[in-house]
């Protein structure tokens, strides 16, 4: 039931509306040759800055990518042609107060978020029907393409069988999901899925999906227009595909629903910030190492929400697959996305990966005919600041053991780690007594553990394995580790997880996957796997002896995040490098061991072998880099999709008809969103007013999706697993919480349930550590705090007596991955506002989609220094007309009947935002205006 291959064409003519009125800047579409002889039209920069008297090549690319969006969109409705004329005049400094209506070419989305998106739009479908529509008025009006990617989990390890073992346990667990899939394939005529086994969403765009333009369908008569490819995903690193030049970001479920459903995607104009790279890697710095040092200096930068633009000589010198790894991580940099210019090597890593000769002809043609070709030298540009980086300057590095952004060069991980041993946690510290630094557990079978032993090592994630640079160098170390008669001990959870199944074809060709084996990196799955947290279990023995002595034990792995409990609930510090250094790691088998210094291990003869001796050479590299782009690879590979999608899938029964009838499902349901829902307009609010909130968590700096939505293994003595129980489920039938974002019963009840969250309504233990867990306190009637109970029921007894809830945080609330139950949890708990220091935006915006009011703190302001305690009841009010960026009063009432006030800034940045919050959310809102065209 697979789709066949995306050509380049669109699902729909990119046209102005029937009867709309004639293009205000009609004179912008002209013709071009797409080919040699060939006819085409697009709609030019040039020409739109020769009519409005500007020089546009001293844009930005990212802010001319989207210009041309809006040029080609300016109906009058969706966009205006003052917004076209507003972005054509960008200016590096202006205030940044406009709107940018950014109508996109297709969507991406990956199994985890996509599965409820695919279930809200079966639920707009239902809605509908209960009033007297067609179900078919609800139909993506963009290409959508569904990645199966983050299902897989690691449950087998170590032996060639364990692919199969893990495909297996994969479809055994997620069938009523991928059924659900193939609903959705049959009944919304521009919805694809790529199944399971074939690699990761983002490397399968950059290898597959991307085709770098597109074509109107061909009318008769009419020369076909061109436009680039433009994209929003349903995950954070979407952002991958500005390694080719495209433009595209990840949003929330929710965002992307409504770019599917024809809506722009709203955003304030931003700054662009341009880095200069200078000069070369230096001989044995990898990619990785590269884009470890940009994540440090770019959050430094705070970059948060801004666009990001490489240029200069370094930028030329990267190889493609370098730029995907650099963009890829631009959610670690806290920027909307990391563009990399368009020029000759951009060409041919379309050439090289199979793209047909006339797309890859048109892109190129395209990209010259707009002035957007070639990597701009220093000068060129107007940025809003510029940035440098000397490339030779790069070192070896790691990042963690909690966040991306704390690089440490590899000569100091050891010493970094035993210093955070006994840290406070202030400091990101474990805070361990210093009696405790050096003591061990039995863990079975005669294995001894102590902090800093290494239990995972996993080549995985979209970062690196889509660089064959550092593949092939992970196979090259391998191999030399392997001659010199090194090994990794058994009880380290080995796996390697392609991107993509060319990396696996690669690898085999130059005789590296053996030796990979034989450290017992044998490919487990094609997914995300251990970077998404679907690690799998540890031995019973490695468990217990973790839980009773308190061990802080250590994952390495090329992944992009490394957030508390996001790698293994159970294992502490989790540290992101090259995947050649994880390799070296798990010879070493802890990261107490200075790599730089110390040996790896010791060679047959007993003679030691440092990391030096067995480090590739980028010669060795090169020469074997003619088997990473063999255009016939991937066009067979891809091909599959289609032709060969696999016994597994096949074998899944599918759901027809145009509305989904809701079987009873511990994975799939209607969800509640539309509950009573009137097709009518609700009428402008004259104010905003929650009254007699009271607080839900009281939260610190750096809180991310990670901790506030579902993920990971479900516990049984979890409210979401007491009510699985409750439906018949057995606790070895749980799967995950990411498999079970199909079903609002399950999310809402693991919301804030992450095992590593600390809500400080919660007194600390004596040793001043803070208690962990999805917990929280009601507020007694005479004034103080209950005992601590699950955030759920908490949220279900304020929902009974029909209080409203708040939660207060720091800086930085809700970064991570761009997980729309992070958002929609929150609203099913009946929280009706975040106030928090700052905000990442996407989950700002996801906030909004559901109804939550996003307010921040003004100045110096913050739960802390306003002495709340949580026992307090809180009023939030907006006098006067609602308009973006106004500011609010929360009245505070203390239970001693003191009373104080606080201005806030009521964070709706947008007027489309405003009018998703008026309408209850996003979704109500679409769903409106689709009813009544």
């Amino acid at each position: 039931m697979s789709r066949s291959p995306r050509s380049h064409r669109s699902a729909r003519p990119d046209t102005a509306p029937a009867g709309a009125h004639a293009h205000p800047f009609a004179s912008t579409r002209q013709a071009f040759e797409p080919a040699p002889g060939k006819a085409g039209a697009l709609y030019s920069l040039p020409e739109l800055g020769r009519l409005l008297g500007r020089d546009l090549s001293r844009l930005p690319l990212s802010i001319r990518i989207v210009l041309e969006s809006l040029l080609r969109h300016c109906d009058g409705q969706r966009v205006l042609p003052e917004q076209v004329r507003a972005l054509a005049g960008w200016q590096p400094r202006a205030e940044r107060n406009a709107e940018i209506p950014f109508v996109v070419a297709r969507v991406v989305l990956q199994d985890f978020t996509g599965v409820p998106l695919l279930a809200d739009l079966a639920a707009m479908r239902h809605a509908a029907q209960l009033l007297g529509r067609e179900p078919e008025l609800i139909e993506p009006l963009v290409p959508v393409d569904l990645v199966v990617d983050h299902s897989v989990m690691i449950d087998h390890y170590g032996s060639v069988q364990a692919l199969d073992l893990n495909m297996a346990l994969e479809f055994k667990r997620n069938r009523e999901r991928y059924g659900f899939m193939k609903w959705g394939m049959q009944a919304f005529n521009s919805f694809s899925v790529v199944p399971p086994g074939f690699g990761i969403v983002h490397q399968i765009n950059l290898e597959y999906l991307a085709r770098g333009v597109h074509r109107s369908a061909k009318a008769r008569g009419e020369t076909q227009l061109y436009y680039p490819d433009t994209l929003v995903g349903t995950d954070s690193h979407t952002t991958m595909i500005n390694g080719i030049g495209v433009v595209g970001w990840g949003v929330g479920g929710i965002e992307a629903e409504a770019a599917m459903l024809g809506q722009p995607v709203t955003l304030l104009t931003p700054d662009v910030v341009g880095l200069e790279l200078r000069g070369q890697l230096r001989e044995g710095v990898t990619a990785t190492d590269l884009v470890l040092t940009l994540t440090e200096l770019l959050r430094a930068e705070q970059v948060v929400g801004q666009f990001i633009e490489f240029f200069g000589t370094g930028t030329a010198s990267l190889a493609l697959p370098d730029r995907a790894t650099i963009a890829n991580m631009a959610p670690e940099f806290g920027a909307t996305l990391a563009l990399f210019p368009v020029d000759d090597k951009t060409v041919a890593y379309l050439k090289g990966t199979g793209r047909e000769r006339q797309e890859v002809s048109a892109f190129e043609a395209y990209f010259k005919a707009q002035g957007l070709f070639g990597v701009p030298r220093a000068g060129q540009i107007d940025y809003s600041r510029v940035l440098t980086l000397d490339l030779d300057k790069v070192t070896p590095s790691l990042a963690g053991p909690k966040r991306p952004q704390d690089r440490i060069e590899l000569g100091q991980v050891a010493r970094r780690f035993d210093a955070l041993l006994s840290a406070p946690a202030s400091a990101g510290g474990y805070q361990l007594d210093a009696k405790r630094l050096h003591q061990s557990a039995a863990a079975g079978a005669g294995l001894e553990l102590h902090h800093g032993d290494l239990l995972i090592a996993a080549i995985t994630s979209c970062t690196n394995t889509s660089n064959p640079g550092v593949m092939l160098a992970a196979g090259l170390l391998a191999q030399k580790a392997v001659a010199r008669g090194l090994q990794v001990a058994p009880h380290i959870k080995t796996s390697l997880a392609p991107g993509s199944r060319i990396v696996t074809d690669y690898l085999d060709k130059a005789g590296l996957i053996k030796p990979l084996r034989k450290l017992g990196f044998f490919v487990s799955a094609y997914g995300c796997t251990t970077c998404i947290g679907n690690s799998g279990d540890l031995t019973p023995e490695i468990s217990a002896a973790i839980d009773e002595q308190g061990l802080v034990c250590a994952a390495v792995l090329s992944g992009n995040r490394n957030f508390e409990a996001r790698i293994h609930p159970r294992i502490k510090a989790n540290f992101l490098a090259s995947p050649p250094l994880v390799v070296a790691y798990a010879i070493a088998g802890t990261v107490r061991r200075d790599l730089m210094t110390e040996p790896l291990g010791h060679d047959s003869q007993g003679q030691p072998v440092f990391l030096g001796d067995i480090w590739p050479s980028s010669d060795e590299i090169h020469a074997l880099m003619k088997h990473a782009l063999d255009p016939g690879v991937y066009r067979n590979n891809y091909a599959q999709v289609a032709e060969r999608p696999g016994k597994l899938w096949k074998a899944i029964p599918g759901a027809s008809g145009t509305a989904y009838d809701w079987p009873a499902s511990s994975y799939i349901a209607r969800p509640p969103y539309f509950d009573g829902f009137a097709a009518a307009e609700p009428p402008p609010a004259a104010d905003l007013k929650i009254s007699g909130a009271r607080i839900m968590a009281l939260f610190g700096d750096s809180i991310t999706t990670d901790h506030i939505s579902p993920a990971g293994r479900i516990d049984a003595d979890s409210p979401a697993g007491l009510w699985l129980q409750a439906q018949g489920v057995a606790p070895l039938e749980f799967n995950s919480y990411g498999s079970r974002r199909g079903h609002h019963e399950v999310m809402v009840r693991g919301s804030f349930a992450n095992v590593r969250i600390k809500n400080l309504m919660l007194a600390p233990a004596d040793d001043g550590s803070r208690v962990e867990g999805g917990l929280t306190r009601m507020p007694l009637p005479g004034g103080g705090l209950g005992p601590a109970l699950p955030i759920f029921d908490a949220a279900s007894q304020h929902i009974a007596r029909g209080t409203p809830t708040v939660v207060l945080a720091g800086e930085e609330y809700g970064t991570g991955s761009s997980r729309d139950w992070a958002a929609k949890g929150t609203a099913l708990l009946g929280i009706r506002a975040v106030v928090a220091r700052s905000f990442e935006r996407i989950h700002r915006s996801n906030l909004i989609g559901m109804g939550v009011l996003p307010l921040q703190f003004l100045g110096t302001d913050s739960w802390q220094s306003l002495g709340l305690r949580g026992d307090e009841t809180l009023d939030i009010v907006i006098d006067g007309p609602l308009a973006p960026q106004r500011q609010a009063q929360m009245h505070i009432r203390r239970a001693d009947g003191a009373t104080q006030t606080v201005t806030l800034s009521l964070r709706i940045d947008t007027p489309i935002e405003l009018d998703y919050l008026r309408h209850g959310g996003i979704l109500p809102y679409v769903l409106r205006q689709i009813l009544a065209a």
